[in-house]
């Protein structure tokens, strides 16, 4: 795996010793027999967001897995190598409800639970002990806000979130992933499920959060990393290519051919 371009003069800002938020040392993701992703080695930026791009079956779903140990409720993946939020391995953590915490992840698919819209952002602050209403009131709206979704649901915060529409129900994924706090927010395919001009107001919303959060994206659109992400990493068949400044990965300045094959759409 190849990384450069550690400085990006035309953004004026000094990245010579970046923040990390994510360290990943070594990690190699298992199925049984089956390898999924081999020795990886990367850092994730405080307040960036991380595109990471590849066809598919390149383990970028795994990788995904691995950051907020969804492995333990998968049969037969093993995981092996270093994670490191802000400084601490995650396998560390004995309360994985509290890591989760720290970590906000969102699916490709829109998972609203069986709950009233309101209920589905106040869930997580509950269980963490929040109990009063007017302090749940004020996360549901800023939260709601936070995914653009406030003014359309607002007279009905009591009604199902499930007879929300497709877009709608994905932001308020987002708002409830928000409502945790994350230090850390992972998204997957976010706009697989939903159409373009959701797509767009999504991408504008994490545009915004990438002030207070850092953002690790994962997408089979290469034009979206392109749009989104501050640095981009290629995965193929397992291996992480290779990681660079996204401008320079499609302005042709990579080191790697597969790369800059697949980003010109010769394959993928």
């Amino acid at each position: 795996m190849v990384e450069h371009g550690a400085e990006n003069a035309s953004t004026g800002e000094n990245r010579a010793n970046p923040t990390r938020m994510l360290e990943v040392r070594n990690l190699s993701i298992s199925y049984g027999s089956k390898s999924a992703l081999r020795d990886v080695t990367l850092d994730v930026r405080e307040n960036e967001i991380f595109g990471i791009i590849g066809p598919a079956n390149s383990g970028k779903t795994s990788f995904l897995r691995a950051l907020n140990r969804m492995d333990v409720f998968t049969p037969g993946m093993n995981v092996e190598g270093e994670v490191l939020v802000s400084g601490k391995d995650v396998r560390s953590w004995r309360n994985l409800y509290a890591l989760r915490r720290r970590i906000g992840v969102v699916f490709p698919l829109p998972v609203g639970l069986p709950m009233s819209v309101y209920d589905n952002v106040a869930l997580a602050p509950r269980l963490s002990g929040i109990k009063k209403k007017a302090v749940l009131d004020v996360i549901v709206e800023k939260c709601l806000q936070r995914a653009a979704l406030w003014d359309e649901v607002k007279d009905r915060l009591h009604s199902l979130g499930s007879l929300l529409s497709g877009g709608q129900q994905q932001r308020l994924t987002i708002a409830r992933a928000l409502s945790q706090d994350p230090d850390l927010l992972l998204l997957d395919e976010f706009s697989i499920a939903v159409d373009p001009v959701t797509t767009m107001r999504i991408e504008d919303i994490l545009k915004e959060l990438r002030k207070e959060t850092t953002i690790v994206l994962v997408t089979n659109l290469v034009q979206q990393a392109r749009r989104l992400a501050d640095r981009t990493a290629f995965f193929l068949m397992g291996e992480c290519v290779e990681v660079a400044e996204t401008e320079d990965l499609f302005a042709g300045g990579v080191q790697d051919q597969r790369t800059r094959e697949y980003v010109e759409g010769r394959f993928g």
